[in-house]
């Protein structure tokens, strides 16, 4: 059995890599760091799953699994990230994975996560399948949205949460003038011409809940 971990930081994949070699003893673990090294590494190997965090370096965590999946259909991909808004959760489920969970959720819930996945069963974490559920589970965004890439939704997700530009490069490994282009597109198409305006919108289409913003400003 293979398991292909993929996250842009070299010490989380070390510590959910030994997580995961103490609990699958069986399995080979393989790491990449962005979605070219797994579109190469799933090229050399087709895993049994992709454990894939939303926010890489380079292709996003959502293109990546569009990419991957439009070769190989049948790839099981288990999304493993530290963003938990619906809007980001849908788009996941709609790229095709076979589920979605939170680095808040506690080691129990990857393990068991990635068992189901493994078997060929969808996983959403408890709290967020609630969420959807009581939200209709729409998969599609709000209209005002859908003009967004991938990459473009995801550091809008960041900005809307209250990181400065310079917190989204450093997370996201990208350069402080990459964020800055792709915050002035994003304005340009969401026609909005502030941080605070951004935020406004992330909150109206649901995309960031308000009591997440307690103590924190945006400009």
């Amino acid at each position: 059995m293979h398991i292909l971990l993929l996250d842009g930081h070299f010490i989380v994949r070390q510590g959910y890599r030994s997580l995961l070699t103490a609990q699958f003893p069986q399995a080979a673990i393989l790491e990449a760091g962005d979605g070219e090294q797994a579109l190469y590494a799933v090229q050399q190997r087709v895993p049994d799953l992709v454990i894939l965090e939303v926010s890489l370096p380079g292709i996003s965590g959502i293109e990546t699994a569009r990419r991957l999946l439009q070769r190989w259909p049948l790839l099981r991909i288990l999304f493993f990230s530290m963003h938990d808004e619906l809007p980001l959760v849908r788009q996941a489920l709609t790229a095709g994975a076979m589920g979605f969970i939170t680095k808040g959720a506690g080691q129990e819930v990857l393990l068991e996560a990635v068992k189901r996945c493994l078997a060929g069963h969808r996983y959403i974490e408890q709290e967020l399948a609630i969420q959807l559920a009581c939200s209709g589970d729409q998969t599609r965004l709000d209209p005002r949205l859908e003009c967004m890439t991938p990459r473009e939704f995801e550091i809008f997700v960041m900005l809307a949460k209250g990181l400065a530009p310079r917190q989204v490069a450093h997370h996201l490994c990208l350069s402080s003038k990459t964020i800055s282009n792709n915050l002035t597109s994003l304005k340009q198409k969401l026609e909005v011409t502030s941080l605070t305006e951004l935020v406004h919108l992330a909150i109206d289409t649901g995309v960031i809940r308000l009591h997440g913003l307690v103590g924190r400003q945006a400009g």
